[in-house]
């Protein structure tokens, strides 16, 4: 367990944490969040700005783990199985409870959720045929778009919802747009593996 590996858990428990507190019925369990009120019409539950932090630097745990493994040659197959879980526990489960909570449309999951899926199914397929899909640009890309669509969306968007700029919501079109078109690309590269019969050794 190296120090790369190390921070990648430390992502995975951070996001354990942040569903924990999406999910946890506060108000029921008698405990009152403090609200804070921006320019009189945008009514803030800090409960959203606690995530927000920690959604922000489990991201950038998300950069760092990889960076660190590269620089100072700590890749191993147990670092890119976490890395690859951690991103997704991080990602999909937060998108679906926003959607469930109306802070999102519903669509954005879906489209991401599904688009991770497929992607993964090729990546399966080659893996078992001796291949490995290795991450493209526009992945890398869409990823960005999301995380940062996700944390502005926590943080009730500002402070551009001041003007009436919906950059988060933005942000996370964006994001669906670049998952669809890089899965057809994922798959473009290697549809000649995934119906070859041919299994390297």
């Amino acid at each position: 367990m190296n120090l790369a590996n190390r921070i990648t858990v430390s992502r995975i428990i951070l996001t354990f944490i942040i569903i924990f507190l999406l999910l946890f019925p506060f108000d029921a369990a008698g405990i009152n969040m403090p609200k804070l009120f921006v320019n009189e019409s945008i009514v803030i539950d800090i409960t959203y700005l606690i995530v927000g932090v920690l959604f922000i630097i489990a991201s950038i745990t998300d950069f760092l783990d990889g960076f660190i493994a590269r620089k100072y040659n700590m890749v191993t197959d147990l670092g890119k199985m976490l890395d690859a879980i951690a991103d997704k526990i991080l990602v999909n489960p937060v998108l679906i409870i926003l959607a469930a909570k109306g802070f999102v449309t519903p669509l954005v999951p879906v489209v991401i959720v599904a688009r991770d899926s497929f992607v993964n199914t090729i990546k399966m397929i080659a893996g078992n045929k001796g291949h490995v899909v290795a991450a493209i640009k526009l992945g890398k890309l869409k990823t960005i778009c999301l995380m940062l669509g996700i944390s502005l969306t926590l943080f009730y968007n500002l402070p551009f919802e001041l003007y009436n700029f919906r950059v988060a919501d933005a942000l996370l079109i964006v994001a669906c747009v670049l998952s669809i078109i890089s899965g057809i690309e994922y798959y473009n590269m290697n549809k000649k593996i995934i119906f070859s019969d041919k299994k390297e050794v």
